[in-house]
């Protein structure tokens, strides 16, 4: 097996860790850096990437662990890094999901490509696999909760700015300019808190709001599916591009939601089966703290009056009541449903769930839910796409573009009538 990451490596070592989501990484990455660590979000893609998570993962397991290993070691052969002074970060969730399988995954294909001597890093926060030279403070919780808020702002922000600039490119200029900007103050341990933060949500959205825009009717989509999936470009084929460049708004719930799903399913857990109080007790504290800044997100859209505000995570959560069980927690579990009735309530009901090889929860309770959504939704246009490494991208954006169709003629119904 690997060798453990030290101390002593925290100077020399580069940290490689597989992007997801954009720019949420990219201003969590100074967190990391913040505190000693030396970090590269990687960003290569290509069809050698899925080649060696082919070559070192077994083909039965889930398509997002394929792509994530075979990043990884791909950045390593190719990507003009010292394998000598690398370490490699990866998830471990610790939950029934074969996430929780990764770490020792990316073990086992180091091995067989003779790179053991490799540091693998579990970023968890259940302590397992702990990596001396690596530790995750309270402190940067808090930063890099406070980085992914960041996040999911500038995210919706600008998906829903894009589709209609009248000088395009200003949404991502505007992005980046934000992203480099917080990394900046989370380096001086400023912006991340208080009324520092609230001060920069509302510049956000005013700066965003202030884009010279056409209004435009264009058929809105929302993107599900399991986490990876759903964020990652290259899990999913770059599908939001395609969605855009198909003449289409996205709209990707945030990813503070699935964190919110994660502590709730802890009130769940003494609920249904007895779990510890204290534990229910203090996660319970936690969700209010969150929640607060949470409203402080939406409060800054909903000021500027010219975006549509995400709906807040309790109230998506009842929309979810008679449909699944709240104990059904695997993977995304429930949220995968709740998202795609949030989606159709705020004005999205054209919906793409992204459904990966081997992920047995995600297709129950997203592809297995669909006529019930549609039962309750009528107006819902939800279409299921597979990927896997045998997938035709053809056939995806073809199933996609049918969806889309359906979507084009309800909306030229809508002008019709108008």
């Amino acid at each position: 097996m690997s060798v453990r990451f030290t101390k002593a490596m925290m100077k020399e070592y580069t940290l490689l860790i597989p992007n997801m989501v954009q720019p949420h990484f990219e201003i969590a990455k100074h967190v990391f850096v913040n505190h000693g660590y030396k970090v590269a979000i990687l960003d290569n893609q290509g069809p050698n990437v899925i080649r060696e998570g082919l070559r070192y993962v077994h083909n039965d397991i889930c398509y997002p662990a394929q792509l994530v290993i075979g990043q990884l070691i791909d950045a390593v052969k190719n990507g003009g890094w010292d394998a000598d002074k690398v370490a490699l970060v990866i998830s471990q969730t610790g939950g029934g999901c074969r996430a929780s399988n990764y770490y020792f995954l990316l073990q086992k294909a180091l091995k067989k490509c003779n790179m053991e001597h490799i540091p693998v890093i579990s970023l968890n926060l259940k302590g397992m696999e702990k990596s001396p030279g690596f530790s995750i403070t309270p402190f940067m919780l808090l930063q890099t909760y406070s980085a992914f808020v960041y996040g999911d702002t500038l995210m919706a922000l600008a998906n829903q700015v894009r589709p209609y600039e009248v000088h395009p490119g200003q949404a991502d200029r505007l992005v980046k300019k934000w992203s480099d900007y917080l990394g900046s103050c989370f380096a001086k341990n400023r912006g991340y808190i208080g009324w520092a933060m609230r001060r920069n949500l509302r510049k956000i959205a005013r700066e965003f709001a202030a884009i010279e825009v056409v209004p435009t009717a264009k058929i809105k989509v929302g993107i599900v599916g399991e986490i990876y999936m759903k964020y990652a470009p290259l899990g999913n084929n770059n599908l939001q591009t395609f969605l855009e460049q198909q003449g289409c708004e996205v709209f990707v719930p945030s990813v503070m939601g699935f964190l919110y799903y994660g502590l709730d399913n802890a009130v769940t857990d003494r609920s249904y089966y007895g779990g510890r109080l204290i534990i229910s007790l203090v996660t319970r504290f936690v969700l209010h703290l969150l929640y607060k800044v949470e409203k402080m997100a939406r409060l800054a859209m909903a000021e500027s009056g010219a975006f549509t505000v995400p709906m807040e995570y309790r109230a998506m959560k009842k929309l979810n009541e008679g449909l699944i069980d709240y104990g059904v927690k695997m993977g995304e579990g429930w949220l995968l449903t709740a998202e795609m009735l949030d989606l159709v309530h705020m004005g999205y009901p054209n919906i793409v769930c992204t459904q990966p090889f081997g992920c047995l929860p995600n297709h129950i309770c997203a592809k297995g839910m669909i006529r019930a959504v549609t039962e309750r939704e009528p107006m819902a246009n939800i279409v299921a796409i597979d990927y896997d490494p045998s997938a035709p991208r053809v056939n995806q954006e073809n199933r996609i573009k049918l969806m889309l169709a359906i979507a084009k003629e309800r909306l030229e119904g809508e002008k019709s009538v108008q």
